[in-house]
């Protein structure tokens, strides 16, 4: 496995590892926030319709999936990501993208084993999450915790995770990690965080680029007899 002990941008990470390829995108309408991101060309699932060879995208919304297909968005499927077995989908793809979606599972397991009926031995399955050790954040906790009750996290995650929790979750099911990296805030949310606390994410990655805003694992099946 490699890691990557430096900070990356995430949706160019994300766009450089799907160009030119068949790929299925999980959690594409980033409903309820469809909308929004489409008015501030931010949406991924549109960044990587310009690039892909193939677009296929999952999401359990079906109103978000109904807002991308009015805008020409084909191959859209509702999804359970932890009953993908009642997809009806028989496909492989080169490029696999679960973009900040395994901390809203209740069970990671079953997507990761789910997954992999979408893919073969070459398959990139990449997973990108917040990281559970970012530094920008422990200082918001700090000062506006009002004693841990307001955590700065979104109100459906349900897991935090972080390098080895990660690595353990993903070698557990199935799979192995090739790649390793470390994300930085991304420069379309640098705006909307408060200018102290882009000092405090900017000293801190630059020193120490484990600290940075999330993380990203890029795996693929695991072969026969690996460990």
């Amino acid at each position: 496995m490699t890691v990557g002990f430096k900070s990356v941008q995430r949706v160019e990470f994300l766009k450089e590892l799907a160009k030119g390829k068949r790929v299925l995108h999980l959690g594409c309408t980033n409903f309820p926030y469809t909308l929004d991101s489409i008015a501030a060309d931010s949406l991924l699932h549109a960044d990587l319709a310009e690039i892909a060879e193939e677009l296929t995208g999952f999401d359990f919304d079906q109103e978000g999936i109904d807002l991308l297909t009015e805008r020409g968005f084909g191959e859209l499927y509702r999804a359970d990501l932890e009953r993908l077995e009642e997809v009806t989908l028989e496909r492989e793809f080169d490029v696999i993208i679960a973009g900040e979606m395994v901390e809203h599972l209740n069970n990671p397991g079953l997507f990761l084993k789910g997954i992999q009926r979408f893919m073969n031995a070459e398959t990139k399955l990449a997973i990108t999450t917040v990281n559970a050790y970012c530094a920008f954040r422990f200082v918001i906790y700090a000062f506006r915790g009002k004693g841990g009750q307001n955590e700065p996290v979104h109100p459906d995650h349900v897991a935090y995770y972080s390098y080895r929790t990660l690595n353990k979750l993903i070698e557990n099911n199935g799979l192995s990690v090739e790649n390793f990296c470390f994300y930085d805030l991304g420069v379309e949310h640098r705006d909307t965080l408060k200018w102290y606390y882009r000092a405090v994410n900017d000293l801190s990655v630059a020193v120490f680029p484990q600290l940075s805003d999330g993380v990203i694992a890029v795996c693929r099946k695991r072969t026969e007899g690996a460990e």
